[in-house]
């Protein structure tokens, strides 16, 4: 029986640790804008439909998105047919949010990434030394003319 040792490596690269914190960073930004942009985008559904603003999902809505469309509100007329309702203040409001959230991303890149390239540190532990377990041959065949 042979002996082996068992050899466990890591490597650490720089920088890597700021990627992965920037790319979270990232995905927060992302997150949080695309839920201010669907809320916004399904109060401009809920419009466009006539939805009865009497019911409490829809008033709900309503209620939330008015902080993040306020801004907007009063920047175009909203035109109207039977009761529907297309707020045009809603979907410049929904362009202005997402060019701000790919701003904030861009700017987070800028500024905190760090690319791949640089110098990779490798580490080899000797676990422990073990002898070696190999199993017995065994011989598989067949003899079919038995």
């Amino acid at each position: 029986m042979t002996k082996y040792k068992e050899v466990r490596t890591t490597q650490h690269e720089s920088g890597q640790e700021q990627r992965v914190a920037t790319f979270k960073a990232t995905q927060i930004i992302w997150l949080l804008f695309g839920l201010i942009l669907g809320l916004i985008g399904l109060r401009v559904v809920f419009k466009l439909i006539a939805v009865n603003p009497d019911n409490p999902f829809a008033a709900l809505l309503y209620k939330v998105s008015d902080f993040f469309v306020a801004p907007f509100a009063s920047l175009t007329g909203a035109p109207t047919a039977g009761g529907m309702v297309l707020e045009i203040s809603s979907i410049i409001a929904i362009i202005v949010y997402l060019l701000i959230a790919w701003a904030l991303v861009r700017v987070v890149d800028v500024l905190f990434y760090r690319p791949r390239g640089g110098p990779v540190s490798t580490k080899q532990t000797i676990v422990a030394d073990q002898p070696s377990q190999q199993a017995p041959l065994v011989d598989r065949r067949t003899n079919d003319d038995e």
